[in-house]
């Protein structure tokens, strides 16, 4: 098999399958969307607006509401590839300005949290793999309540004690790095719990493998075999949590917008739902759902780059 045949082939499944998930993603918004009570009229008028039956009629046909949903489904997909989602009904503007205007906070406390993440992950893992029961149960005790508690609750323990009470960090908006800790760790926190559960089981099955047997054989200390040999062997099961992690930070993302007053595309989200802004929720739904295949592309390639032996003829992702 060819260099540029084991790097095309997981490409062009993932591709495949990308496209029917983006246009699952697609179906099932528009028909959740309709099913919401509630009249899209409404939203583009505006909750203070009277209008008369004529005007209602009118706006029904301006944004080709009276039409059967088949015809209605069909034009929003064309809009959709056609690179051209609409106009959002509640603020009257393209729905890539609407976007773009808010995906940067978004993308930045994503990113943050995923750092944190990350760190916390392998700094617990590395810091009790092949230790004693006592600092494996604390740890373990510490990770099941990072993931057990909601993280809007975090949020507002967050909020009383290092905001309100000691004055530590900001308690809301989006000014200054400062302002960016308290909802990245709170989106942070229930990933890293379970990114450190299971790097730490992947290095305790590393550590009794034959090759760290022969590490310390060489005279190679624990924490050289730990750091140095096994340390790479926790990278596939975090590649293989990536999808995880990306929908875990998209929905975090809207709970941890809210309780901090920042800007993104959570607080959009929640306002479109509400107001059954059907073109920026379903936006908002595919950009989720591309960001999910992407990831995953990147997964299936970054397979080929952490494991050699998916390198070898005749293997495959």
């Amino acid at each position: 098999m060819s260099a540029i045949h084991r790097w095309a082939m997981p490409v062009a499944r993932r591709l495949g399958s990308g496209v029917l998930v983006l246009w699952g993603a697609a179906t099932v918004s528009f028909l959740v969307l309709h099913l919401v009570p509630g009249d899209v009229v409404d939203t583009v008028l505006g909750p203070s607006t009277a209008a008369t039956p004529e005007l209602r009629e009118r706006i029904r046909a301006d944004y080709g509401l009276g039409d059967p949903l088949p015809v209605q489904y069909l034009r929003q997909l064309a809009g959709l590839l056609s690179g051209d989602p609409g106009r959002s009904y509640q603020l009257g503007l393209p729905v890539g300005d609407v976007l773009a205007g808010q995906i940067g906070p978004t993308v930045e406390l994503a990113l943050t949290a995923t750092v944190l993440a990350l760190l916390i992950a392998f700094v617990a893992a590395v810091a009790t793999a092949g230790r004693g029961r006592v600092a494996r149960a604390v740890a373990s005790g510490l990770e099941l309540l990072a993931v057990s508690v909601p993280s809007y609750w975090l949020g507002i323990l967050a909020l009383t004690f290092l905001s309100y009470r000691f004055r530590l960090l900001p308690a809301a908006g989006d000014r200054g790095p400062a302002a960016l800790v308290l909802p990245a760790l709170t989106l942070a926190l229930p990933i890293g719990g379970v990114l450190a559960r299971v790097v730490r089981q992947e290095l305790d099955e590393a550590l009794a493998r034959p090759f760290a047997l022969t590490a310390r054989a060489r005279g190679a200390t624990e924490r050289t075999v730990l750091l140095r040999h096994t340390l790479r062997h926790a990278a596939l099961p975090v590649a293989t949590l990536s999808g995880w992690v990306v929908g875990s930070l998209l929905g975090g993302a809207v709970l941890t917008e809210t309780v901090f007053a920042r800007p993104g595309l959570g607080r959009v989200l929640v306002t479109a739902v509400t107001s059954k802004d059907i073109p920026v929720v379903t936006s908002l739904v595919l950009l989720s759902a591309a960001a999910f295949v992407v990831v995953n592309l990147l997964v299936d390639l970054a397979y080929l780059v952490i494991d050699p032996r998916l390198r070898t003829e005749g293997a495959s992702v």
